[in-house]
């Protein structure tokens, strides 16, 4: 089969590798789409070093063979992949806080992923993709539990006021995810026109990061008490502090963004505040719903304007241009997504 592999920073190869073979309760599952992630983009960019194995985990796809042992599938099913191959045996994992199993895995990091015509996966971390939702937009399920999680982690609450740092898919897709939490308002930061339109699109009110929005928003909070701030651009950016310095006292930072390094926050403001600042790593489980299971909901609810956030189709055999797109803001790129070519 075909997978595409990092071989340095701003640099993929499609590489000819053997097909996986399904263990006992796995499934093989036939890639139909896999959507480049923000998170890909840091390797890509040279911020961390590339994985050694095929990146890719949005991904969606069908059932192709089943191994030993496997009961809720069958051939054919269409599936959406949570990524995330865990012990299922710790008392993270037995409490659904599996994101924090200590031999946790995740595809396209320390698993082979999506950017591959073929996967092999545990059916547990499989979810059925509801018959209204195409492939494309069933890949966005993946990041659309990043934000369901964030937003359950941070406790928006009905008529909380809540600010998005940063308009990229997960910041829009946090949009959706905390007006669905009961958030009575949602605003954003975004600095590109193309991200702007889209956040405007999902009912936020947008503050234009590069003509006086700063300010603006800053005398906004000033107005208008914050209760919780999600935190999205991660990098280099100053976003952590700005969260401490915009969220009302004893509100609450939910932390998105992944940072290449250590970061500034004002040690005094977060005590005289009482902020609480928590992270958020990826999706788990509360209850008897997994946040992936919201997020198709979601998904299944909002299919026609969440599909507006996908810009960009490549094939596999283009995943480099791709990547190109997808890098480079200015192209008007917000989701770019990949689609394999599978033979049988």
């Amino acid at each position: 089969m075909k997978a595409a592999y990092a071989t340095g920073p701003g640099q993929l190869e499609l590489r000819e590798v053997p097909r996986p073979a399904p263990g006992t309760g796995e499934v093989i599952v036939r890639v139909r789409n896999c959507g480049i992630c923000g998170s890909d983009l840091h390797w890509f960019h040279g911020g961390f070093p590339p994985p050694y194995v095929c990146p890719g985990h949005e991904i969606s796809g069908e059932v192709l063979e089943l191994g030993t042992g496997v009961q809720r599938l069958r051939p054919g099913d269409r599936v959406v992949v949570e990524p995330l191959i865990a012990c299922r045996e710790c008392s993270y994992c037995r409490t659904g806080d599996y994101q924090l199993c200590k031999e946790l895995r995740l595809l396209g990091t320390s698993a082979e992923g999506g950017f591959a015509e073929f996967l092999r996966m545990p059916e547990y971390a499989l979810f059925a993709l509801p018959a209204e939702l195409d492939w494309e937009v069933g890949a966005l399920a993946e990041p659309l539990a990043v934000c369901v999680h964030a937003v359950r982690v941070a406790n928006v609450r009905l008529g909380d006021r809540v600010l998005v740092l940063g308009a990229g898919t997960i910041g829009l897709l946090a949009v959706v995810a905390a007006r669905a939490a009961g958030a009575g308002e949602v605003v954003i930061t975004a600095r590109y026109p193309h991200q702007q339109a889209a956040a405007r699109a999902l009912g936020a009110k947008v503050f234009d990061t590069t003509s006086g929005g700063t300010a603006a928003l800053g005398a906004y909070a000033q107005e208008n008490a914050l209760d919780v701030v999600i935190e999205t651009v991660g990098g280099s950016a100053d976003t952590l502090n700005e969260a401490v310095q915009l969220v009302r006292p004893g509100g609450m930072v939910s932390v998105l963004g992944v940072f290449s390094g250590p970061v500034a926050c004002s040690g005094l403001l977060l005590l005289l505040k009482e902020v609480r600042i928590v992270g958020s790593l990826t999706y788990g489980r509360c209850g008897t719903r997994a946040d992936f299971e919201i997020a198709l909901d979601l998904l299944s609810a909002q299919r026609d304007r969440l599909r507006a956030l996908i810009t960009h189709r490549v094939a596999l055999a283009d995943i480099a241009a791709g990547f190109t797109a997808a890098a480079d803001k200015k192209s008007g790129a917000i989701k770019v997504t990949v689609t394999p070519e599978a033979t049988t």
